[in-house]
């Protein structure tokens, strides 16, 4: 952790007032601030629809729950990003890399007092196989072709095929696993292992956990956790300055970050996550269809300065669907440089010199900053846009997720390693490459030389093709109270970790 220096951007007090408090900012009732079973407080924009993420797409709801409620076999270590036990204590894996062998730990229970055992394994993983999930990211699981219960404590997972992926997708919210008794109403009640359950969930608002007292593990330190959601980024600024909460888990106005710099209240963390802020392109329909457009729309947008101006800054500049974290990172500048004249040339060649495009958002900060810079680059070179911002989740989700109805969106995709989205036709950018699908096929097959190597491939590819457009990885931005201890310095998974967090 580390102060930032001074941005030379200052926060106006007068916006600040403007935009006063929204839901989410009320002090919580009960134990005073500095007590030791006051609740820790932390601040969101992004809130859940509701807490089923076996129906419901978006990141909201593994932020949340993932890790916090519900474990899986594996996690990722975010300090390493290596594959670390979590309910199996150790496995093993055949030659042939088609047989897991797992072993669990004994004396797992769920929140709902039933006993973790082999039978929630197979349950858990056959249940995201059937049509009970519906979201994306299901497609992870196609490549189990079985699971066998060897005993209580032992369960055996049979591929179809080697896959290098497999076990890292178990680190998703596709590996949490079930109680068979509790997914009645998962929307409302999520039953997991983990060390917190949902005490209270009220949309607009908060999302309240609290400590398992009956938690396998070592319990975390914090009694009560509160997630408050925010309208809007200049709120959750506001209420962390006049104590409303104690932590922005996701700094949504980096420009604010001057104000702490020096004030010894504060502490200010940035490191990197996986998410690519990505302006997506609908290769199916429309102007965007055409790779020229596409690849000029591409080449009229200066990644740099939306960076700068959208984001002050923060974060980095990629050139594919590929964060640095990654290990088959590789910059590729040279693919779709910033050329307005080229641009323009691709424009005309594909007889389309004045485009209308929509943009249809999310109506999210980085999304809408992003958006308005996108918007004048792109209308430089004779490209025409409308920015409709969308409801996020529920709505963008409905319309440009699921219907494709857009031309261009921007959003972040936080899901880990998620290049291989490519490789689906029916996800929404539509975009259908058999040699992105070869590729895709290959590096789950070889060893880790042939995986980084094939996904090189398939990064340049898609960039190639401007299947979509990356305009910047996010930062990891928190600002807390300065006695929170166990921030994240780097998000690479799905969830925001509060089981580590503690005062002192």
């Amino acid at each position: 952790m580390r102060s930032l220096p001074r941005s030379g951007v200052l926060l106006l007090a007068g916006a600040l007032l403007a935009a006063g408090c929204s839901a989410g900012s009320t002090p919580s009732p009960g134990a005073a601030p500095d007590s030791p079973d006051a609740p820790l407080r932390i601040g969101f924009t992004a809130e859940p629809a509701n807490l089923d993420f076996t129906r419901t797409d978006g990141a909201a709801i593994p932020e949340a729950l993932l890790v916090n409620v519900y474990e899986g076999l594996v996690e990722l270590d975010q300090a390493t990003g290596e594959i670390v036990p979590a309910l199996a204590e150790s496995w093993t894996v055949s030659p042939d890399g088609l047989v897991y062998d797992f072993t669990l730990r004994e004396g797992v229970t769920f929140s709902n007092g039933e006993p973790f055992t082999a039978d929630d394994v197979k349950f858990s993983i056959e249940r995201v196989q059937s049509d009970a999930w519906t979201i994306s990211l299901k497609n992870g699981m196609d490549v189990v072709s079985g699971v066998e219960v060897v005993s209580p404590t032992q369960v055996r997972v049979t591929l179809s095929r080697p896959s290098n992926n497999w076990l890292f997708s178990m680190t998703t919210r596709i590996g949490a696993m079930f109680d068979p008794s509790g997914v009645a109403d998962l929307a409302n009640t999520p039953v997991g292992t983990g060390p917190y359950t949902v005490a209270e969930f009220r949309r607009g608002d908060r999302l309240v956990l609290t400590r398992r007292d009956d938690y396998w593990g070592e319990p975390p330190a914090i009694p009560r956790i509160e997630l408050q959601y925010f309208r809007d980024a200049t709120a959750a600024v506001n209420a962390l300055l006049t104590d409303g909460i104690d932590v922005i888990g996701t700094v949504q106005a980096p420009e604010a970050l001057a104000q702490f710099d020096g004030d010894d209240r504060f502490q200010v963390i940035e490191g990197t996550t996986n998410g690519e802020v990505t302006l997506a392109m609908n290769n199916a329909s429309g102007p965007t269809s055409d790779v020229r457009v596409r690849r000029a729309i591409a080449m009229a947008i200066d990644h740099q300065a939306v960076l700068d101006t959208a984001w002050a800054g923060r974060g980095a500049t990629i050139d594919t669907m590929v964060p640095p974290t990654d290990p088959w990172y590789e910059p590729m500048p040279d693919v779709t440089p910033y050329d307005p004249e080229a641009a323009r040339a691709l424009l005309a060649a594909a007889g389309m010199p004045n485009p209308s495009l929509r943009m249809r958002i999310a109506n999210l900060p980085y999304a809408v900053a992003a958006a308005q810079v996108v918007q004048s680059q792109l209308a430089a070179v004779g490209i025409r846009t409308e920015i409709e911002p969308l409801e996020f989740p529920a709505r963008w989700l409905e319309e440009v997720f699921r219907g494709a109805d857009y031309d261009l969106s921007i959003v972040s995709h936080v899901e880990p390693r998620d290049i291989r989205t490519f490789g689906d036709p029916d996800y929404y950018w539509r975009y259908d490459n058999p040699e992105v699908q070869r590729l895709l096929a290959e590096s789950e097959a070889g060893g880790p030389e042939q995986q980084v190597a094939s996904l090189r491939q398939v990064g340049r590819i898609i960039a190639e093709d401007a299947a979509a457009d990356w305009l910047f990885v996010l930062p990891n931005l928190i600002v807390a109270d300065a006695d929170v201890r166990g921030l994240p310095q780097n998000r690479i998974g799905e969830s925001f970790d509060v089981t580590a967090l503690s005062r002192g």
